[in-house]
């Protein structure tokens, strides 16, 4: 018998026993469908996160208040932590302490690094904004920045202009509005909004700049914000537990590292820390922010891939006894092949290709059906189509094994059967 006999012959005993096919390709196709579906919901949502967090780009970092959590417990005997005057004087300096207004002002002023400086204040968040005739709904988020603001966090200008440093200083009610925001309260001529006079949060503002749409995702909406002059919101929201957020942008993405290392230079001094404190502020670039949601989704993975392992060892186990059952099944058909011809490897092969058949027919079944449904959380998270490719070949490779594992034993079973004796089973 010539290979492609054999699996003709394989491929007619596999559709004459459908139901039994079927069930058995379900179970097998449940391990791979909740595989492929988690990584593919996986990675839309990595996908997601990646562009949440280009707003910054890659050749800028952002500096913001870091609160120290002390933790009693769990070093030296008996799990009480000993308290040192060194420990005690680091916990005075970090806890607690903002980052003011006076620090980050002085901190631009100290930086000599060949670099924009933004400073940024948070406002309130899901406010309304509206005019006379129409209004949003409460989602809206207030900033309060400088004039470096849209190109450390890559807005553009749709209509209108930029703050002018006078304007910042004086913290006068103007504002520049989202596109979502525009678009909402002068629905398609969002340039009306500029001159005009919104009310954010019930305090009219002047609107003189409408900014472009630099896209969103599930996690943010970039276009659904306001954004003043910090003094302003210091002057109406302010107090003395809001703290700045800093964000530094260099020219060439090779003096990154270096314009880091002399931000931690220039803003110890200004948070008075000792050469033996440790930093209480973090540094942080959008790269290592998403890289830390990642991590975090990856252990969703991990699990994920036990699951789908410990369903297709029982997968592989009622395969293997179906197969055996074929076996029985066919002994007088064994038998007459045998008579014929048939060789060992002949009918070996023969239950191999219709264990692995039934195999890959269940990856094929589950890796479909797992790419589809997974791809609803990329409609949702609105990304691209998602196909984990590396999986999918994994899976097809992985079910290949199963089925031949779970063949081998009943297949050897059937190539060592007397034909004589095989013939005469009843």
């Amino acid at each position: 018998m010539t290979t492609s006999d054999t699996l003709a012959l394989s491929w007619k005993n596999i559709k004459a026993n459908r139901l039994r096919t079927v069930i058995t390709v379900i179970i097998i196709a449940l391990g791979i469908f909740a595989l492929i579906l988690i990584i593919t919901a996986i990675q839309a949502a990595s996908n997601s996160l990646t562009a949440s967090f280009s707003t910054m780009g890659a050749n800028a970092f952002g500096i913001r208040y870091k609160e120290r959590v002390i933790r009693f417990g769990g070093g030296g005997r008996g799990g009480a932590q000993k308290v040192t005057k060194s420990s005690l004087k680091e916990k005075k300096s970090s806890v607690g302490k903002v980052i003011t207004y006076e620090e980050a002002k002085l901190f631009k002023e100290r930086y000599n690094f060949p670099a924009k400086v933004s400073l940024t204040l948070r406002g309130p968040g899901n406010i309304v904004v509206n005019n006379e005739r129409k209004k949003t709904l409460p989602e809206v988020n207030m900033n309060g920045s400088d004039e470096n603001f849209l190109d450390l966090n890559g807005y553009k200008i749709s209509y209108g202009r930029n703050f002018t440093p006078a304007e910042i200083a004086s913290g006068r009610n103007i504002c520049f509005l989202g596109s979502g925001v525009a678009e909402k309260l002068y629905p398609g001529t969002p340039q009306k909004a500029v001159d005009n006079i919104v009310k954010v949060d019930h305090t009219p503002y002047r609107v003189i700049a409408v900014l472009e749409d630099k896209g969103s995702s599930a996690f943010f909406n970039t276009s659904k914000v306001v954004i003043v002059p910090f003094n302003n919101i210091r002057r109406l929201y302010g107090n003395n537990q809001s703290s700045f957020s800093i964000g530094v942008q260099v020219t060439d993405l090779r003096y990154l590292d270096a314009a880091i290392g002399e931000a931690k230079a220039s803003f110890r001094p200004v948070r008075k820390l000792d050469v033996k404190e440790e930093d209480n502020f973090y540094i942080d670039k959008s790269d290592s922010i998403a890289s830390s949601l990642l991590t975090n989704l990856g252990f969703l993975e991990k699990g994920t891939i036990g699951i789908a392992f410990i369903t297709l060892i029982g997968a592989a186990i009622g395969l293997m006894n179906i197969m055996l059952v074929a076996v029985n099944e066919r002994t007088k058909e064994i038998g007459l092949i045998k008579a014929l011809g048939g060789t060992k490897a002949d009918i070996r092969n023969q239950f191999l290709f219709e264990s692995i058949l039934i195999s890959l027919l269940g990856a094929v079944a589950g890796i479909v059906a797992g790419v589809l449904v997974g791809n609803l959380v990329a409609i949702l998270l609105k990304t691209g189509f998602v196909v984990p490719w590396g999986w999918v070949i994994a899976g097809i490779i992985v079910c290949s094994i199963v089925g031949l594992l779970a063949g081998l034993y009943p297949a050897m079973k059937a190539s060592k059967l007397d034909p004589i004796v095989a013939l005469r089973y009843e």
